[in-house]
């Protein structure tokens, strides 16, 4: 029998790390939590200080026999779970349910699955740490309590089934708010001008006027204005610029990225990354540190300077703007910045590159810019025509890596390089258009937008972010948008050759392909939670309840007092609404004709109630029943 027990969490991270240790360290793992709440009662003791009631689950039973025969014959007991407040409170468990022995019990904490960081970290044991670990009861002993008394309410007011959570319900309630700012956007056309020039050598580019007009009127007077004009340039400004890279990745921002530029959900992202840290390539996936470690610095120095050259070295060291940064440790990064290209598979590929690339451009030098600025004259009006360029000197970290965008009217206006011009340089115009434009509405929320938006409010934490994606999805609560949009008509006029033509054009607009859209049911359970709960759904009230978690990880509160505050007001306002709060129901009959919203058809049938229809994806003008009431 070896003389060390380390206990790990998961059987990948376990098979890693034997690796790295010698036939005097026997590696198992605990395949997570071995103990947590009950699932089908409360499991807190509301009356003795809320005393968790922790439970090993059958499923367990066996190998937490296993783990207690091998800790008994063993010297010493490594606890390995993970470093962040889930992993503490792993730790507590086994020391808990094994009976462990605190005398040759030691608690070891790694941010990376590698030899080096494995010794570190036997060199330098520890105690649990139980102010992680009461953190980490704090928040799933209310959240237990929020779901458990929530949703019975739910079930009594709304339908049976449904559910209710302290971060979910917050999440469904920005979708919702989204999707009524949407229903209540109306659109407004304008006409806006663009031209395109060319100079004396031949060059051509584009350039817009900068103002829109209201009307189709207004904006064909305009031309007309240009009809024999003649151009030239009135100002030429030219202005140096630098472009300074991001920070390495946290968990959302590498979550927002692996959206825009890989197209993986969020949870697909953290399955990935999880599969990255538990075989050694990158650090811990959980983290809102953007810092990075001295050995990590010089390590991607090396691989600039290798692979770049000097000139393209720059040391930066970030710092984060998140108050309670969570076990804040190192940023997302790889644990070998010279090995770039590991063999893998196709996703953990994509994903270690996309890591790969974004540390090392971290560390690069800032791109050096020129930015150009013309401005046209004619002599027919007094207004003018603006173009922008901007020419990369010095590419810097550009060489490596630009973080994408989520706004697509920032994605389109990407400026390019412009021709050498000089001012008063005579300009000739190939064609000016109006294109009539509509002001968009706001857009819903892709997964990785709603964690940022999340993370801009405090809600949640990089821990929680997908798991609560996930829960609003399998719920029924929001769902992933299938319309690839409708088309819509536009014009345009042409001004070329001195005539004016008129365009008829269409466009595809309306697309929520992916996007997440709230469902009826989401949308009446949201109503009412706001209506009898608006303290439990208030944006500041959960960003507040994040902070009191993290004075009570660094020991700056005490979680018993916490949850008595929070359910001494709580608990008599379920009792209320329970009581007295009227019904909640999604009929808001105003009309009986039918309905089209979109693909859906609501007819009122006799039964007194709006039906739902959706039309057939394969047979034009069919409809098949949606089976449940609903209002139009």
């Amino acid at each position: 029998m070896a003389k060390n027990l380390v206990i790990v969490e998961s059987p990948a991270k376990a098979k890693t790390i034997e690796k790295f240790l010698g036939k005097d360290f026997k590696v198992e793992s605990s395949f997570g939590h071995i103990a947590d709440l009950p699932s089908k009662e409360l499991g807190v003791d509301v009356e003795n200080d809320f005393a968790p009631k922790y439970i090993v689950d059958k499923e367990k039973k066996a190998l937490v026999k296993k783990l207690k025969d091998l800790a008994n014959k063993a010297e010493t007991i490594w606890l390995a779970s993970d470093e962040d407040r889930e992993g503490e409170a792993i730790s507590w468990h086994l020391a808990e349910e094994l009976g462990l022995d605190k005398k040759k019990t030691k608690r070891i904490v790694f941010n990376s699955v590698t030899k080096a960081a494995i010794q570190r970290a036997i060199e330098n044991p520890r105690d649990i740490n139980y102010n992680l670990v009461n953190a980490q009861q704090a928040r799933r002993v209310l959240d237990r309590l929020v779901g458990y008394e929530l949703s019975p309410v739910l079930w009594k007011k709304i339908k049976p089934g449904l559910s209710a959570g302290r971060v979910q319900s917050v999440a469904v309630r920005l979708i919702v708010e989204r999707e009524r700012d949407i229903e209540a956007f109306t659109a407004e056309a304008s006409f806006k001008i663009s031209a395109e020039f060319r100079t004396e050598s031949g060059s051509v580019f584009q350039a817009k006027l900068g103002k829109a007009f209201d009307s189709k009127e207004e904006a064909n007077a305009f031309l007309k204005q240009n009809i024999g004009a003649e151009y030239s340039v009135a100002k030429l400004d030219k202005k140096p610029a630098k472009k300074s890279p991001s920070a390495p990745f946290t968990t959302s921002t590498l979550q927002q990225e692996a959206s825009r530029k890989l197209y993986f959900s969020v949870g697909r992202t953290m399955q990935v990354a999880q599969r990255l840290y538990e075989a050694g390539l990158i650090t811990y996936m959980r983290t809102d540190s953007v810092n990075l470690s001295g050995e990590a610095i010089n390590s991607a120095k090396e691989a600039i300077v290798k692979n770049y050259g000097e000139k393209y070295s720059k040391v930066r060291n970030f710092t984060g703007k998140s108050k309670g940064a969570q076990e804040a440790h190192e940023a997302i990064r790889p644990t070998d910045m010279s090995n770039q290209s590991p063999s893998l598979e196709r996703d953990q590929a994509k994903l270690y590159d996309l890591i790969w690339k974004r540390t090392v451009a971290s560390q690069m030098s800032d791109a050096e810019l020129e930015r150009t600025n013309v401005r046209i004259q004619a002599d027919k009006h007094s207004e003018e025509f603006t173009a922008n360029g901007e020419v990369i000197k010095f590419d810097g970290f550009l060489k490596v890596y630009l973080e994408g965008v989520d706004d697509e009217d920032l994605a389109e206006e990407q400026d390019g390089m412009l021709p050498s011009m000089k001012v008063e340089e005579v300009l000739y115009n190939n064609y000016i258009t109006a294109t009539e434009r509509f002001t968009r509405p706001p857009y819903r929320f892709t997964e990785a937008s709603l964690v940022k938006k999340l993370e801009e409010l405090g809600i949640g934490r990089p821990s929680t972010y997908a798991p609560t994606i996930s829960t609003i999805l399998n719920r029924g609560y929001v769902e992933k948008g299938t319309i690839e949009g409708t088309e819509r008509k536009y014009s345009q006029l042409v001004l070329e050759a001195d005539k004016i033509k008129e365009k008829n054009l269409t466009e595809n607009v309306g697309s929520d392909k992916g996007k997440m859209v709230p469902t009826d049911i989401g949308t009446i359970v949201t109503d009412f939670l706001v209506s009898n709960f608006g303290n439990i759904l208030d944006y500041n009230f959960t960003a507040q309840v994040e902070e009191d978690f993290d004075e009570i990880a660094t020991g700056e509160e005490d979680w018993k007092k916490m949850m008595k505050n929070f359910y001494k007001d709580f608990h008599p306002n379920v009792l209320d609404v329970e009581e007295n709060a009227d019904r909640a129901s999604g009929e808001r009959v105003r009309e009986k004709t039918p309905k089209q919203v979109d693909r859906f058809l609501y007819v009122w049938v006799d039964l007194g109630r709006w039906f739902k229809l959706e039309r057939s994806r394969k047979r034009k003008n069919h409809y098949l029943p949606v089976f449940y009431p609903i209002s139009p």
